[in-house]
């Protein structure tokens, strides 16, 4: 008997987290969303907002969302309080080790709020 693969779409839910005017500019919070610690990450004094797992591979602590908020060559990043390796917030993407990846999760800011897409499972 043959195995076969299925692939299951799992939809989002939107999970309100907190207000823009919560996060300090350049930094970022912890919150539990959908059973998840994520970073929620504002980047300058605007409405640029990322999600990445707040949990820390290297270190192996959640501290991602107290972490280092800049830029490498252009893209927005978060660095690990504890030894500093670098995320690309868009992506999860390690920028000094490409074998490790946060998990990243959608945003969207309506009326002032911040919302964070999480698999519907995990709510």
């Amino acid at each position: 008997m043959a195995a076969v693969a299925v692939e299951i779409d799992v939809v989002p839910v939107w999970v309100d987290v907190c207000a823009l005017e919560d996060i300090t500019p350049d930094t970022g919070v912890a919150a539990l969303a959908g059973g998840r610690q994520i970073a929620v990450v504002r980047v300058g004094d605007g409405a640029e907002v990322y999600a990445v797992g707040n949990f820390d591979p290297f270190s192996r602590a959640f501290v991602i969302a107290r972490g280092i908020v800049g830029d490498r060559g252009g893209l927005p990043k978060i660095a690990s309080p504890i030894f500093k390796q670098s995320f690309d917030l868009r992506t999860g993407q390690c920028l000094d080790d490409p074998a490790v990846r946060l998990p990243s999760y959608p945003v969207r800011v309506e009326g002032g709020r911040i919302a964070v897409a999480v698999p519907a499972a995990a709510t």
